[in-house]
C-alpha cells in the first residue's frame, strides 16, 4: 500500500500522487477498492454514426454549392460546414472524455471560435462571413453534437435541464445577428434556429416529465 509522508496517510489504488494534497507517494500499489464501472454507451457505435453525418453533411454541402454556388464566396461556405464538423467532434469527444463541465466546456469551445472566426472576418475586410456562416454553422453543430450526447451517454436529468438551456442559446445568437442586420444571407441563421427548436422538443419529449419535476424543485413551484 503506498503512503503519503505529507498527510501520513495510507493510500489504497494505482495513484501515483496523493489525491489530497498532491504529493508523491512511497511505496507499492495496491488494487483499487473501487469497482471499475463500464460504460452505459458504445464509443464505436457512437463514432461511426458521427463519422457517417460528417459524412453526409460535407457531401450535402459540396452538391448544393456546385448546383447554387460558384466562386470564392462558395468556398467560405464550404469551410464554414468543415469547421462546424470540426466543432461537432470536438464537443462529443469533450464529453466522453471528461463526462462533467460538457455544458461549460462546451460554452467556452463555441465562445473561443465564434471569436476567432470574427476576429479574422475583420482582419480580412470584414466581409460578414463570420457571422452569416461560420458562427451560425458552429452554433448548428454543436446543438446536434449535445443531442447525440444525451442520446449515447444517458444524462441525468438536471444535465438535460442545462442541454435544453444551451440548446436556446445556441439558437439565440443566430437571431441576433439577423436582428441588427450583420449578415448577407439569412438562411444559415434561419436553419440554426429551426435546428434549436427541433432538438429543444426532441429533449423535451424524451424526460418531460422529469424535466418538469426537476424545473419545479429548482423554482420551488
Amino acid at each position: 500500500m503506498k503512503h503519503c509522508p505529507d498527510c501520513s496517510v495510507d493510500i489504497e489504488g494505482e495513484w501515483t500522487s496523493c489525491p489530497l494534497c498532491g504529493a508523491p507517494l512511497s511505496g507499492t500499489s495496491t488494487p483499487s477498492p473501487l469497482p471499475a464501472i463500464p460504460l452505459s454507451f458504445s464509443r464505436r457505435r457512437v463514432f461511426r454514426v458521427l463519422f457517417f453525418i460528417s459524412l453526409a453533411v460535407i457531401l450535402a454541402s459540396f452538391l448544393a454549392q456546385l448546383l447554387l454556388s460558384h466562386g470564392s464566396r462558395g468556398i467560405g461556405t464550404l469551410r464554414s460546414v468543415w469547421l462546424g464538423v470540426s466543432a461537432m467532434w470536438l464537443v462529443v469527444m469533450m464529453a466522453f472524455r471528461k463526462r462533467r463541465n460538457i455544458a461549460k466546456g462546451t460554452v467556452y469551445l463555441v465562445v473561443l471560435i465564434s471569436l476567432v472566426c470574427v476576429y479574422w472576418d475583420y482582419l480580412t475586410g470584414w466581409h460578414r462571413w463570420s457571422v452569416t456562416y461560420a458562427v451560425p454553422a458552429v452554433c448548428t453543430f454543436s446543438i446536434i453534437a449535445l443531442m447525440i450526447a444525451t442520446w449515447a451517454m444517458h444524462v441525468e436529468v438536471d444535465e438535460h435541464v442545462v442541454y435544453s438551456g444551451l440548446t436556446v442559446l445556441f439558437g439565440l445568437v443566430p437571431i441576433v445577428f439577423v436582428i441588427f442586420k450583420w449578415v448577407t444571407t439569412p438562411l444559415p441563421s434561419a436553419g440554426c434556429v429551426l435546428l434549436s427548436v427541433i432538438a429543444l422538443l426532441y429533449l423535451q419529449a424524451t424526460k418531460w416529465p422529469d424535466v418538469r419535476h426537476e424545473l419545479g424543485k429548482r423554482l420551488h413551484l
